[in-house]
């Protein structure tokens, strides 16, 4: 196969829209109501300080790795740098999980909002899952969606970071009009109880924040694509950070001023009914609200196809998953088969009904954390092992930053564990977790059995080198 290259036309605009739209994504549209009810207001708001906390740190680890290595696959280059070939798989197949469980929750979502705009419009039942009724019509949107994203995405990044900066504005004025709305006609009163289930509902909630932050790390899986120079490239990844940060928060703070209890509990999409009752029970507003939403699930799927392509298309290159996922597009150099791949889960996902929302973001967020757990070891190692390499975007401090990332990483591992009162799912979420791991298996045994050691060697030798002479 010929050397292929990435369309490296990324600039500062683009990449903060990939990153912050893939963060905010739908998720705060469709479950901040479970939020607040979980752990209350300000139990939730804990929770999302708790876990920004966490991913502001791990995020400074990736701004360091990702400007002193920016190829394709992020995560894949900087832990086998430190640690290896199982090393690199086990943390990029986590990703990837994390990646394609975002995928299918926007496929699930994305019908669910219809719901808001056209009540009734799921007919056709086909079966029950989890006491919840399949129809034809809400697979159908679900498909459709998966569809058209997916199509983006094949053809070329410069299409889709067009669309995705005109929605991440469509999300932000929708957005910045919720919180205006409900903080100016709200009242503090509905915010009680601030505090709900005690440390039992934040530690609930503190497990779904991985999920909810989940983006940042598609600025390094896209980082071939990236025109600009390695230092901002790490700036921008912070920057990204604690725009979400704050972006939960004040979400979370004007839905719980606005709505009581009880009116979270009898809405089907509290933000919706929040900013509608914020502008004088205004349904039109309440419908801007959702078409933000819309917004939300575009920029958040737009942005886990390009980084979970991009991750798999890194393993593949290396020999780790079937080579045929690592060509790209002769025209929009794009790595189409890996998109495609992705494109088949997000149609099989609606398949399964709303339950999956909560079990993907559950056994998603696992996945999400041993990779962020991977690349703060992977820092610590790499500043000890190669302290000379250069670092244009270089952490004060020593290793100190990665080992608060290490510590809160697995800290909030520890919390999907059984016996913890926030663990996974049996047997639903805990199958989708050892369903992924033994894939994972079977493919890398069969691609090191088919490629060999060497190949992948080469490859990685080969991607590390090139960077160190652009240094």
């Amino acid at each position: 196969m010929s050397d292929q290259n990435f369309k490296k036309i990324l600039g500062n605009r683009d990449v903060l829209a990939l990153a912050f739209g893939a963060m905010i994504g739908w998720g705060w549209v469709v479950t901040t109501g479970l939020w607040i009810s979980e752990a209350g207001s300000l139990g939730a708001i804990l929770a999302f300080i708790i876990g920004g906390v966490l991913v502001v740190f791990v995020g400074l680890t990736y701004a360091e790795l990702t400007a002193a290595m920016p190829l394709a696959g992020g995560e894949h280059v900087y832990s086998y740098k430190a640690m290896g070939r199982l090393a690199s798989f086990i943390t990029t197949w986590a990703i990837i999980f994390g990646y394609v469980s975002v995928v299918a929750f926007e496929a699930v979502a994305f019908p669910t909002v219809f719901e808001y705009l056209f009540p009734n419009y799921a007919q056709g039942h086909l079966y029950t899952i989890a006491g919840w009724d399949v129809k034809a019509t809400w697979v159908a949107v679900g498909i459709i969606g998966s569809v058209l994203t997916t199509w983006m995405n094949y053809r070329g990044i410069k299409l889709t970071t067009i669309v995705n900066f005109i929605l991440t504005l469509l999300i932000i004025i929708a957005g910045v009009l919720l919180i205006t709305g409900s903080s100016i006609a709200g009242h503090t009163q509905n915010m009680q109880p601030l505090f709900e289930a005690g440390i039992s509902g934040i530690l609930t909630v503190i497990i779904m924040t991985p999920f909810m932050f989940v983006g940042f790390d598609v600025i390094p899986q896209a980082a071939e694509e990236i025109n600009l120079p390695r230092k901002r490239i790490g700036q921008l990844l912070v920057i990204s950070v604690f725009l979400a940060v704050i972006w939960y928060i004040a979400v979370i703070f004007g839905v719980s001023r606005v709505l009581s209890p009880t009116e979270i509990g009898q809405s089907n999409l509290v933000t919706a009914d929040a900013m509608a009752k914020s502008f004088g029970n205004s349904q039109l507003m309440g419908n801007i609200l959702v078409l933000g939403g819309i917004g939300g699930i575009l920029t958040s799927w737009i942005g886990f196809y390009v980084g979970g392509s991009r991750a798999i298309y890194a393993l593949a290159k290396a020999g780790m998953l079937p080579k045929a996922l690592s060509e790209l597009h002769p025209k929009y150099k794009t790595p189409h088969k890996a998109v495609l791949l992705i494109g088949l889960l997000s149609v099989i996902a609606p398949f399964f009904g709303r339950p999956a929302l909560v079990w993907v973001v559950d056994a998603g967020g696992l996945g999400l954390v041993v990779a962020w757990l991977m690349v703060a070891v992977s820092f610590i190692i790499l500043r000890k092992k190669h302290p000379d390499m250069p670092r244009p975007y270089r952490l004060p401090g020593g290793t100190m930053i990665g080992w608060i990332a290490v510590l809160m990483s697995f800290g909030v591992c520890v919390l999907y564990m059984p016996g913890m009162p926030s663990s996974l799912v049996w047997p639903y979420e805990w199958i989708i977790v050892i369903v992924w791991a033994m894939l994972g298996m079977v493919l890398y045994k069969v691609s090191t059995a088919k490629y060999g050691v060497n190949e992948t060697e080469k490859s990685m030798e080969k991607e590390i080198s090139k960077i160190a002479d652009e240094s």
